[in-house]
């Protein structure tokens, strides 16, 4: 009997260590996830500074997803020329929502109009397909489908840069965004990674819909911002530009207005008061 007893006390203690070291994980993934980065508002002779801390830290070079005709291998920072006829996607985790690879070789010749169903109201992108082909070919593969569907934006920033943060399922259109730092919202992928493009002289005015990262080239998921007030001047050129509003651009104005009801510590920004859900989203080609 106490062999028995000991047995069930280390596989008690095994569980428990694994179950910490996956909240570790989870929490590190978190705050990698957070794409635009932790805001540091820094004051100095009366003076404030705005700061941007980018997690991991590193510089952003215009990339692409290699040519490739395995989706599954690993995509690398290199430039190739748009629009791209080949595109790279990798396994990433956590997989917030099972979905397949998007196809390795986009339909770069045609136009892309998104509009994200919301119970705000409609908001229209036309997507840069010519400019950010493998970012435009897999928004469009995760919106066709449903991949988006019935998820709020998660995130919202009102100072400095001025973004509302969308595109991971972890963030449920009836979950409570408590702004928990040990939570998985805001860790969410579609289960790959792939390039960076469309980055040299990027700028990011309002009306510029952009895809977040973890802080490097070729993190790139499920996750995008849309820009409602310029931001040129708080972001670098590190995230990838794949699309314009073309309407609805003041329902995410007054989303801003209303501000956040809990702030994320470790990211900077908040959980918006008024919130956004997505129903679907609608891609027509033009």
């Amino acid at each position: 009997m106490a062999g028995k007893n000991e047995r069930q006390r280390r596989q008690a203690r095994e569980r428990h260590r694994r179950q910490q070291e996956q909240r570790v994980l989870r929490q590190q993934r978190v705050r990698r996830r957070w794409a635009i980065g932790t805001l540091a508002v820094l004051v100095a002779a009366g003076v404030g500074t705005l700061l941007l801390v980018f997690l991991p830290g590193g510089s952003a070079k215009k990339t692409s997803a290699s040519a490739s005709k395995s989706p599954s291998a690993t995509p690398s920072a290199t430039t190739v020329a748009e629009p791209a006829h080949h595109c790279s996607y990798a396994s990433a985790t956590p997989v917030a929502k099972k979905v397949s690879f998007p196809p390795a070789t986009p339909d770069y010749t045609n136009s892309y109009q998104a509009t994200l169903n919301t119970n705000q109201g409609k908001i229209t992108f036309n997507l840069l397909n010519n400019k950010a082909t493998c970012t435009v070919n897999s928004f469009v593969h995760l919106a066709e489908a449903g991949y988006f569907n019935n998820t709020q934006c998660h995130r919202l920033l009102t100072s400095g840069i001025y973004v509302l943060q969308c595109g991971d399922p972890y963030a449920t259109a009836t979950a409570k965004l408590d702004c928990s730092a040990t939570g998985k919202i805001g860790s969410g992928t579609p289960g790959y990674d792939f390039a960076s493009e469309n980055l040299t002289g990027a700028k990011y005015p309002a009306g510029t819909v952009a895809m977040a990262n973890e802080g490097s080239a070729t993190t790139n998921g499920s996750q995008f911002f849309i820009v409602f007030k310029d931001s040129t001047s708080g972001l670098t050129a590190s995230y990838t530009p794949f699309a314009t509003v073309s309407s609805g651009l003041g329902i995410v104005q007054n989303v801003a207005k209303d501000g956040y009801s809990c702030q994320y510590a470790q990211s900077g920004g908040g959980a918006p008061k008024k919130k956004v859900i997505i129903d679907s989203v609608t891609i027509k080609k033009a």
